[in-house]
């Protein structure tokens, strides 16, 4: 599955500045509310809302091949943990990669990541278990 990027440069900015962040060994993530996900629900063709994923890593990481193999590793973390636990959808995710992902294994990645997006409440299950938490009381 092919995820929508962040395409506008002031959508990174924002998300720095007002979006929640994680910070773990491997990456950072910033997570804010998309205000276009009704509108980019009415395009998609399932008409659902959709994640728009921005992915920043910065030439003091290595060269282009360096960066382009964490670009693909982050990747498909992403990939494997929405496809397992499912990520909530209508955010913009912003991912930073730190200079451990370079010599970090990719399961090693997956669980900053996967640990990066619960912190945020951005995991179905994490979403589910807070709601019934809630209900509860």
């Amino acid at each position: 599955m092919k995820y929508t990027a962040i395409g506008e440069n002031h959508l990174y900015s924002k998300a720095y500045a007002k979006g929640k962040k994680c910070v773990t060994d491997t990456v950072v993530v910033y997570v804010l509310p998309d205000l276009h996900a009704a509108r980019l629900k009415r395009s998609n063709p399932q008409k659902q809302k959709i994640n728009r994923i921005g992915l920043t890593v910065t030439k003091k990481i290595g060269g282009a091949v360096t960066r382009n193999r964490v670009k693909r590793i982050i990747r498909e973390a992403y990939r494997s943990i929405d496809c397992s636990k499912g990520v909530r959808c209508g955010f913009l995710v912003v991912i930073v990669a730190r200079n451990k992902a370079v010599v970090a294994k990719s399961n090693e990645v997956e669980k900053d990541l996967l640990y990066a997006l619960d912190k945020l409440n951005m995991l179905y299950m994490h979403a589910n278990k807070n709601n019934n938490d809630s209900e509860d009381k």
